[in-house]
């Protein structure tokens, strides 16, 4: 066999494999699975972000489901799970300084004390100086019939030309983050906001976010599908009112 190198992809891993047939089985160019792991995290992350701004950029296909004055919630049929993405689209008043602020994901940030559906943020481990793998807990939903969930995603952040800057995430396992007792493991497919400033106007912030949950467990389809956008109502609403209080 003269190949160099052979790399496939799973749903988790990245793998470079030397072309050497030992005992009939491929073995690991790379032994290092430290290694390993980084090159897939890494890899996802830029394929959510990827994702994430195609969703922005298509505008085929979606449907309005809630409307208020600070959000408009739609959606549409998902192409990663038997479920829908959400795509909510308003305006915030502040500057997308302090919006980012209230949004970005970082241990004891902001957001765990305005966002009524995060409980705990915990880091995993810190991949790169833009890429981390989180545990988000999240409380017991729907008048209890959500019971608490937690997931474990890989998160990035890509700031553009225009000052935008967007939070980008997907579900990805962690050999430290089995599932966990009293909680049923969820799984967020490609989801995150874009921070956008408004032209002429530096004290608001066009705010586009996407949802796209597979809550796990044996819930009602009306539930959940009647969960997602007034939950999306409700996060526009107290994310206005944390970027007000700040000074």
């Amino acid at each position: 066999m003269n190949w160099k190198h052979l790399t496939f992809y799973t749903r988790n891993w990245q793998i470079y494999l030397w072309p050497q047939i030992v005992y009939g089985h491929w073995t690991y160019l790379n032994k290092d699975p430290g290694r390993i792991e980084v090159m897939d995290y890494m890899h996802t992350a830029r394929s959510v972000e990827d994702r994430l701004l195609s969703y922005r950029k298509d505008e085929s296909g979606w449907k309005t489901c809630k409307k208020t004055n600070d959000v408009v919630v739609y959606w549409r049929p998902s192409c990663e799970f038997a479920g829908y993405v959400y795509k909510g689209e308003g305006i915030v008043n502040g500057s997308p300084e302090k919006v980012w602020d209230c949004l970005k994901p970082e241990i004891n940030g902001l957001r765990v004390k305005w966002d009524a559906n995060i409980k705990k943020f915990e880091l995993l481990e810190q991949v790169s100086a833009d890429v981390s793998v989180c545990r988000t807990v999240t409380p017991s939903a729907a008048m209890g019939i959500i019971s608490p969930r937690d997931f474990v995603d890989v998160i990035s952040i890509k700031r553009y030309e225009d000052g935008t800057v967007s939070s980008n995430a997907t579900n990805v396992s962690h050999p430290n983050c089995p599932p966990q007792p009293g909680y049923v493991r969820g799984f967020n497919h490609p989801c995150g906001c874009f921070c956008v400033p408004v032209p002429g106007e530096p004290g608001k912030t066009q705010l586009f976010s996407f949802f796209q949950t597979d809550l796990g467990g044996l819930l009602p389809r009306s539930v959940v599908d009647s969960f997602f956008p007034t939950s999306m109502v409700e996060f526009y609403s107290n994310l206005t009112k944390a970027v007000k209080s700040l000074k």
